[in-house]
């Protein structure tokens, strides 16, 4: 069975200490398609603090296993379901942290099954700043576990307060794979094909750090210490070379967005909300 979930939930991953320096913050900010000076040169640089999200394994070069006390599973049928980062402070410039992970919850969809993990991440045990993702595994339902929250997205029912248009190159997987994520399904047309795709798609994480950035420029003056936390349901797949479109939606304490693929009849990509200092 790839999941057994009286031994996954509650359990918790071995402690990483993890180390970045500028460099590889310039690397991240330029594989989301960055070329403003604040984001790739090292006078005044600032963190997107979407980088927290992938400091962790960003030197890892190894393709990703899913591999977890009670979960074991194919990459093929794995999905990135929903990622956030909330933050105490403004992520450094380089450091070292460590990172605590729990899996937190196990849910049986059915035909697929969704794992909840959260982490820590504390700089000389000060925290720095915390995340929460789930995956999504198709065909590794049917545990008889617990089904879960179904949470249903609405958009506001009223015109966007910003609609922003974001490009994509035909070769943005391939340098966002340099950021510690090398799972074929974004470089490989064959594993693309057995996972069930026409062709490598772009990396969730990479969409994610995209349209985070474009509303910190659009809507909060370019300023990444104003980003307190950011969370997204992915919805669906961006191909590499494909455009972005976000709506966003400001109310007094956050901001709701909608991402989508204009190009293929808004299909839907991104739904998720920030909040601002």
């Amino acid at each position: 069975m790839p999941i057994d979930p009286d031994r996954a939930i509650g359990a918790e991953l071995p402690p990483v200490e993890f180390s970045w320096s500028p460099t590889d913050v310039l690397l991240y900010h330029l594989a989301l398609g960055a070329s403003e000076l604040p984001y790739t040169y090292e006078p005044g640089l600032q963190v997107l603090p979407t980088f927290g999200v992938v400091a962790p394994t960003l030197h890892v070069t190894a393709p990703p296993t899913v591999s977890y006390p009670g979960v074991e599973l194919d990459l093929t049928k794995v999905l990135h379901g929903e990622q956030s980062i909330s933050l105490r402070r403004p992520i450094p410039v380089a450091g070292t942290a460590r990172l605590v992970t729990r899996i937190v919850a196990v849910y049986d969809k059915g035909e697929s099954a969704v794992i909840v993990q959260e982490s820590t991440v504390d700089i000389d045990d000060d925290p720095l700043f915390s995340t929460r993702s789930s995956i999504f595994a198709r065909g590794a339902g049917g545990f008889g576990g617990d089904r879960g929250p179904s949470v249903r997205f609405a958009a506001p029912e009223r015109e966007p307060d910003a609609v922003l248009d974001t490009p994509t190159l035909p070769q943005q997987a391939m340098l966002y794979r340099l950021c510690g994520d090398r799972n074929p399904l974004h470089i490989d047309p064959a594993f693309a094909a057995r996972a069930g795709f026409p062709q490598p798609i772009l990396h969730g994480l990479c969409v994610y750090g995209m349209v985070a950035k474009s509303i910190v420029d659009s809507m909060l003056s370019g300023r990444t210490d104003r980003l307190a936390g950011f969370g997204a349901r992915f919805t669906g797949v961006l191909y590499p070379g494909e455009p972005v479109r976000t709506r966003v939606w400001r109310s007094p304490e956050s901001w709701t967005f909608v991402t989508t693929a204009p190009e293929r009849a808004d299909a839907p990509v991104l739904t998720g909300s920030l909040t601002a200092l």
